[in-house]
């Protein structure tokens, strides 16, 4: 087996795509989705370490077991009560990370005879979740109401079977929003299920960080929603929320959640502190949107070659389509050379010829490193 495995790298190196593990090289950092500042501040760290030491928890250093054996505390049940709370919801369950709710979530959901829309571009974590179910599943054109609409008419459960149409509220490698209301509103026009990914949205939008939907007002009109925290809130781990029947439900028969070790007091404490942080210093919201309205203004002004494609917008992920592997590449180390942290995404994680720099902006990137940025795009040889 090892060279059939070998024979797979080496085509990735051939191509230009092979991944490697490697470490920041530039001190101005527009890769990261630390959006806040949150995983790096030294107050919210303080505050952790101080309610971390006054919890009455006897396993510090791991939670020893699922949450259905050793791994359940009194700490996990208040904080998923708080984030019930937060998110407006009946009920929450915590998870070890936004790929294993997702994959819980869907596949745990659907059966067969159901049917699953899902818009082309969300994140493999729900990807892998519709494969691992039974369900039927098709996508639907990237924000394309009409295209949902004619895929929900044409939908054809089996007997009992339900249609469930998956969203997110801000798409990982283009940064737009997604269409909310207007899948709402079809799912109700159809008699299908809604179920939304905040990966990208949580912290950054939303009083207290609570995401799109309920800045929107639409929370209640899905039947899930996927808070991640290892994004906006610069923590680890995420949750699901919704009725206390589904949280009942995701107890029972959500898989990644009934067989993996609960994840450990301090990760838990840290989730409550970066919330009360949010809520207690709503400027970090508008220090990030200044940023990414200084960057955006920049770059609709910039000349770029024919092929290079700006898609801008007023979440922190702003992308530049740069087609081919190579020349993909090359951009993002000369972005490094200048000190801006940039990095390439090739395919296969986005299709081949969407290559693009994902940059990611933050409450904490100073007027001076956007510029800086902006004009270490304008100096790049594009011949």
């Amino acid at each position: 087996m090892l060279p059939r495995l070998a024979h797979k790298l080496e085509q990735r190196a051939q191509t230009g795509n092979l991944r490697r593990l490697s470490l920041p090289q530039a001190p101005a950092d527009f890769f990261s989705n630390d959006y806040l500042g949150l995983a790096r501040h030294p107050e919210l760290a303080r505050q952790v370490q101080t309610a971390y030491e006054q919890v009455p928890e006897t396993n510090r250093l791991g939670a020893t077991g699922s949450r259905l054996l050793s791994g359940n505390s009194r700490y996990a049940e208040e904080l998923e009560a708080y984030l019930a709370r937060l998110f407006g919801a009946e009920a929450a369950l915590v998870f070890n990370s936004g790929y294993a709710a997702n994959l819980a979530l869907l596949s745990a959901l659907t059966q067969k005879g159901d049917v699953i829309l899902y818009d082309e571009l969300v994140h493999a974590s729900l990807r892998e979740g519709y494969r691992l179910s039974l369900a039927v599943h098709q996508p639907f054109k990237h924000n394309d109401p009409a295209d949902l609409a004619a895929k929900l008419q044409a939908a054809r459960p089996g007997p009992g079977g339900e249609v469930l149409v998956v969203t997110e509220a801000v798409y990982s490698m283009d940064g737009d929003n997604g269409i909310l209301a207007e899948t709402l509103d079809l799912c109700e026009q159809y008699g299908a299920s809604a179920v939304i990914d905040e990966a990208h949205s949580t912290g950054v939008f939303g009083p207290g960080g609570t995401g799109l939907a309920c800045q929107l007002g639409l929370a209640a009109r899905f039947l899930a929603r996927v808070y991640t925290f290892g994004k906006g809130v610069g923590a680890h781990g995420a949750c699901i929320v919704g009725s206390r029947t589904l949280i009942d439900y995701l107890v029972n028969f959500a898989r990644p959640f009934v067989f993996s070790t609960a994840p450990p007091l301090h990760s838990l404490v840290t989730l409550r502190c970066a919330f009360d942080y949010l809520a207690q210093h709503p400027q970090l919201q508008a220090q990030l949107q200044t940023v990414v309205s200084r960057f955006v203004t920049q770059m609709e002004a910039l000349p770029l070659p024919p092929g290079v494609q700006k898609m801008l917008n007023q979440s922190p992920i702003q992308a530049l389509v740069v087609p081919g592997n190579a020349r993909c590449k090359a951009l993002a180390a000369h972005l490094i050379a200048q000190g801006y942290e940039v990095r390439a995404i090739l395919a296969p994680t986005v299709p081949a010829g969407a290559e693009r720099l994902r940059v990611c902006l933050h409450a904490y990137n100073s007027p001076a490193e956007v510029d800086g940025l902006v004009a270490a795009l304008a100096s790049f040889a594009w011949a």
